[in-house]
């Protein structure tokens, strides 16, 4: 009993108090269960046939039940956690049975260590999971119980509602008479090319609002990919000026962020979303939340670690809406009502399967190309038709998305991947230059400090690294690391770059290194594995927790200070929050909601 006693406080104590040792608690777990076996084996005074009689039930009963879990339990990552976490479970059950019994009959004891070790693995066919969180935690329900997708498509409804009255304080004249919604039928998938048959009818007319900064969020992380939003400031008084609910909705699943527009259509946003077995692109009206039009492709991605739908974000330009889908579809579609202008298939074009986690890109706009990243290889768009214009080289694997930049008056576009960081050119995808870091699967972004170094994670939460690119004198590159870090360790969640320092997770919480050699300033705050916006001009991040808590928190190398706290939805909560003038957008898989903040001019 004292040995699983051990096992469950370093299983699932530990990980309480100390996160960052969640790795060994796993093991530990999976070492008390060898510990159990190795003391029933040998020192317990059960006769020798029932002691290895009851280990080869274990074994047997461990290896057979995977075949009645269901689906969500027993792929993917969450088949090796059915292992890790059943063990403490099985564990449990067959030392309390030891204890209980000790008084029985040979036969009842027997019969009743059977029912024991068949209960406590078999008990896990009564559950599934909705996922998994960054810590690797499940999140479980009844296996009968309805999911939030199902409750979605019960109720929800793609057809427009009138726009309900305009507050008093906010200004909003109508942008024409009437706007249009498409409604596609189901996409005919064939070969690389996708065609998608829609019915039109008229929509009540679309608000428009006027935001007191004026800004768009044209797609992901912001206007430069950063998430950093110059020239805002924020009331951060919330105990007095709290954030003003809007509106809020269910949505179907997806880890897509938003774009937003307030000239395209008068304030709408667009993000992507699973309903059954259609991708689809949604568009909402800003101020309200209700729908605008939608795009339905007839395509499902699931991975049991993070569910169903869609990982990237729309991104909006000049009028257009462009997506790329888990399963490999791209789209260009007319920003105002939903209308195909184009559609590929990435997967196809570039002859890659669909990664374990789903294609996670989001699109970037460079010049007269859309650009996305399909498992770790860069193909680019020609923005008006469609039609491929330039492969890059072949990444191999990777969840992040293109990324800007602009070195010694170069533009490039870089990407994380595989093989490591990879720049291309955006003319023709040619490689400039690599560097190379372990084999890791590569989701986060890159960032780039005010000496034009870069700040890159080796991912999947081992350190970042800072590099140095020059162009050297004969025309090539010069790349040279100047330090690497254990002081910051983002899994998925992406850093910023502020006066000389970094932001981000280190595991689930927060902390601040020092861009001159790396060494950490402060760690605090427990958020998850959430994500963030920096608003510079007030030293301030703006954090939507995993949980889908907002925080605010200071900017600043002096120590950790949360300044407030708020709830903004619940659930697990992994996609970026944005702030497109004062309307804060935030969403995760079952939900999406607005809300005001009060702006200040300090």
């Amino acid at each position: 009993m004292a040995a699983v006693v051990v096992q469950w406080v370093a299983r699932y104590g530990v990980p309480i108090v100390y996160p960052d040792a969640s790795e060994f608690c796993v093991l530990a777990g999976v070492l008390g269960g060898l510990a159990v076996v190795v003391w029933w084996a040998f020192f317990s005074r059960a006769p020798g046939p029932e002691r290895w009689g009851a280990i080869v039930l274990m074994i047997a009963a461990m290896a057979a039940t995977p075949r009645i879990l269901d689906p969500s339990i027993k792929t993917g990552m969450m088949g090796l956690m059915f292992l890790i976490v059943s063990i403490p479970v099985l564990s449990l059950a067959f030392v309390v049975w030891a204890a209980a019994t000790r008084r029985l009959s040979d036969g009842l004891r027997r019969a009743t260590m059977v029912a024991a070790i068949l209960l406590a693995c078999g008990a896990w066919a009564l559950v599934r999971t909705n996922g998994m969180t960054g810590d690797a935690a499940s999140d479980l329900a009844w296996r009968w119980s309805t999911t939030a997708e199902e409750r979605l498509l019960a109720h929800a409804s793609d057809k427009p509602t009138p726009i309900p009255p305009v507050a008093a304080e906010v200004k909003i004249p109508m942008e024409r008479p009437a706007e249009r919604i498409v409604k596609p039928a189901a996409a005919k998938v064939s070969g690389d090319r996708i065609a998608a048959r829609s019915t039109v009818e008229p929509v009540p007319p679309v608000s428009k609002i006027v935001a007191n900064t004026g800004a768009d969020w044209p797609g992901f992380r912001g206007p430069r990919r950063d998430g950093i939003i110059p020239g805002v400031r924020i009331e951060t008084d919330w105990s007095a000026t709290p954030p003003v609910q809007l509106w809020r909705r269910p949505v179907g699943p997806g880890w897509s962020s938003f774009a937003v527009g307030f000239a395209v259509g008068g304030g709408l946003l667009y993000t992507q979303e699973q309903r059954g077995s259609d991708e689809v692109v949604a568009c909402y009206d800003l101020r309200t939340g209700e729908p605008v039009w939608s795009h339905r492709d007839a395509a499902r991605f699931w991975e049991s670690n993070a569910g169903a739908g869609p990982r990237g974000t729309p991104t909006l330009h000049h009028g257009r809406v462009y997506t790329f889908g888990a399963t490999g579809i791209v789209n260009a579609l007319d920003a105002r009502d939903g209308t195909v202008v184009w559609s590929r298939n990435a997967a196809s074009d570039t002859v890659r399967r669909v990664p374990e986690w789903g294609f996670a890109s989001s699109p970037l706009v460079v010049d007269d190309l859309v650009v996305v990243a399909a498992a770790g290889k860069l193909v680019a768009y020609d923005l008006a038709t469609g039609k491929p214009r330039w492969f890059g080289p072949d990444g191999r694997y990777g969840y992040s998305s293109a990324h800007p930049l602009t070195i010694d008056g170069v533009p490039q576009i870089l990407l994380m991947s595989g093989p490591g960081v990879t720049s291309v050119s955006p003319v023709d995808g040619t490689q400039l230059w690599e560097f190379p870091l372990p084999d890791h699967a590569r989701i986060v972004q890159p960032a780039v400090d005010a000496e034009g170094d870069l700040l890159v994670s080796e991912g999947e939460g081992h350190n970042v690294r800072r590099i140095a690119i020059r162009r050297a004198s004969g025309g090539g590159w010069t790349v040279e690391e100047r330090w690497n870090s254990a002081g910051l360790k983002p899994y998925f969640n992406d850093f910023v770059i502020h006066n000389g320092h970094a932001y981000g997770f280190d595991g689930s919480i927060l902390a601040c290194i020092d861009l001159k050699d790396g060494k950490r300033i402060w760690k605090g705050g427990r958020y998850g594995h959430g994500q963030m916006v920096l608003l510079p001009d007030q030293n301030l991040l703006l954090v939507l927790s995993e949980e889908g808590e907002l925080a605010l928190v200071a900017a600043s190398p002096d120590q950790f200070t949360e300044l407030a706290r708020f709830p903004a939805i619940e659930g697990k909560t992994w996609n970026h929050p944005v702030l497109a003038g004062d309307v804060l957008l935030v969403r995760n898989g079952q939900e999406m909601a607005a809300f005001r903040l009060v702006l200040v001019d300090r």
